[in-house]
């Protein structure tokens, strides 16, 4: 069995040291590969100003950990279900009489 690391004899601060910092100091990467980032999913425009501004909404997840998305996925839901209600609540023609007024004697 070989107990032997790739890299051994490397030292630490060779591999973790920025080029400006002390000897010894840990390194900071300025991205964090496990932080939040867009998925860039392109949203395309539907027409309709209330649904539109409900998908742009999604794009707050981007910037939020995984547990957050459910709070930013539920308004959605809600809003886009609330605008497909509006539109079934628009006023269209109105509907004929089922029966004839009565006439006056």
């Amino acid at each position: 069995m070989n107990d032997s690391v790739p890299g051994a004899g490397i030292p630490v601060e060779a591999v973790v040291a920025e080029p400006d910092a002390p000897a010894g100091s840990a390194y900071e990467p300025e991205h964090d590969p496990a932080a939040p980032a867009p998925l860039n999913v392109p949203r395309t425009p539907t027409g309709n100003a209330d649904v539109d501004a409900w998908l742009e909404r999604l794009a707050d997840a981007d910037h939020l950990a995984t547990d957050g998305h459910v709070e930013v996925y539920e308004d959605v839901h809600r809003g886009l279900r609330d605008a497909l209600t509006a539109l079934d609540a628009r006023p269209g023609p109105p509907a004929p009489p089922s029966h004839p007024a009565p006439t006056p004697r």
